[in-house]
């Protein structure tokens, strides 16, 4: 009896000693980061270049400038109105061009892009084309706009187009183009040899992007102790840098499983910076930690963001999450899921489509989906998960121990709380 007592206390020592050597994250490498400093959204630069816009206003140099700025804040400040802002800056330099035009095309059409209104920067990019100009820059845009719009084929055309293996807007390219392909390796190979480009140019914006980016591939490939080191070097060049934090919070919340220092973390975040998400995943890690209180205060400051109608459909993924796995609101879910595959006909929005059809009881047509447009066409370990439940539901027992296994190996990325729902596939 005392032997098994032993052994126990040792299991328990052993299982105590080896949590700490997988912890990751140290408040002491982070924690001056963490100061709120209040974001500038203006400078003297910007000051003057926008006292030269009047309502009848000719000057074509300032209104690129002052939306590059408007872009720059919204960054910064994740606040939409930003980039609403630096949009209508950007159409009137449109309107009012007459040479190089193809580039503020182009620059609308990247706003549009991060305002998820892909359809729209397409066809910007189609005036860009029939203008002429930078042929490169136009086809790199292409390539970003119909890996968004799930145009696989058209976007391995204008990449095959663009191949420069000096350049670093090919190399992050191509590194999207094989993690999209599912080929990791390949992916972080090139992320890094970008990031060595960025490096000896010293260029900080290009560093940063390649760092942030780094640092979420080092991440899906498990190997937490480089993320967690790329996001400080991002740290180290910007302080402020919001998705750098947030970042560390998931390595503090899904690896190292300190659900308080990761709502530390966040709270430091969402003082000056708006995104709604933020506060989503608060909510995320506080129906992890059981706080009720918590959880409902994060997901209330959610809805009320995302009621701005300026956000438009960037938001629809999280909110098709929510209608499923909060509100139940199935019906609303399956309309939403409707509108993402027309807006971005993409694996991801499909998936969500085949979700939605089956919480609506409509598993036949719901694995139809799943076949056609998600199984072997995506990597993504939620949507595996959601493919996953789908052929449960249909009975087909092999396909959901093929995708489980996939799934166990992506725990770290789905989060603690789909651990459980994972084992119970």
């Amino acid at each position: 009896m005392k032997l098994i007592q032993l052994l126990i206390v040792m299991i328990l020592v052993s299982s105590c000693g080896t949590k700490n050597q997988d912890e990751i994250a140290h408040k002491k490498d982070y924690d001056k980061f963490l100061v709120s400093n209040e974001i500038k959204t203006t400078s003297k630069y910007f000051n003057l270049w926008n006292s030269k816009i009047r309502p009848d206003s000719m000057q074509l140099t300032s209104f690129g400038i002052v939306g590059g700025e408007y872009n720059r804040y919204f960054q910064q400040t994740g606040d939409i109105e930003f980039l609403k802002k630096a949009e209508k800056s950007l159409k009137k330099a449109v309107d009012i061009a007459n040479i190089g035009k193809p580039g503020f095309y182009r620059s609308l059409a990247r706003n549009y892009i991060s305002q998820h209104r892909f359809k729209e920067a397409l066809q910007l990019a189609d005036s860009a084309a029939a203008i002429g100009g930078d042929k490169n820059e136009t086809h790199s845009l292409y390539f970003d706009v119909h890996m968004e719009l799930g145009n696989y084929t058209l976007a391995e055309q204008y990449l095959d187009s663009l191949k420069n293996m000096s350049d670093f807007g090919y190399m992050i390219r191509i590194a999207k183009w094989n993690d999209y392909k599912g080929d990791l390796d390949t992916t972080i190979n090139f992320m890094e040899k970008a990031k060595s480009k960025a490096e000896l140019a010293k260029n900080k914006d290009l560093m940063l992007w390649s760092y942030t980016n780094l640092a979420d591939y080092y991440g899906h490939a498990g190997r937490i102790e480089d993320s967690y080191q790329q996001y400080l070097k991002a740290l180290a060049i910007d302080p402020n840098n919001a998705y750098a934090k947030k970042g560390i919070a998931w390595i503090v919340f899904s690896n190292d499983k300190n659900s308080e220092e990761a709502i530390r973390i966040l709270d430091s975040v969402t003082k000056t910076y708006n995104a709604p998400d933020y506060f989503l995943f608060k909510a995320e890690i506080a129906d992890y930690m059981g706080d009720d209180m918590v959880r409902t205060k994060n997901l209330d400051e959610y809805f009320t963001r995302v009621k701005n109608a300026a956000y438009g459909d960037m938001y629809n993924a999280y909110n098709l999450g929510l209608y499923i796995g909060e509100t139940k609101q199935y019906d609303s879910a399956l309309l939403l899921a409707q509108r993402e595959v027309a807006n971005r006909p993409t694996p991801e929005s499909y998936s969500w489509l085949g979700y939605s059809l089956l919480k609506n009881g409509d598993k036949e047509k719901a694995m139809d989906v799943m076949d056609t447009y998600v199984y072997g066409k995506t990597f993504e370990p939620a949507l595996l998960f959601q493919a996953a439940e789908v052929y449960k539901a249909n009975g087909k027992s092999d396909r959901v121990i093929e995708l489980k296994e996939e799934l166990m190996a992506a725990i770290y990325e789905l989060g603690p709380n789909m651990e459980k729902q994972v084992h119970d596939l």
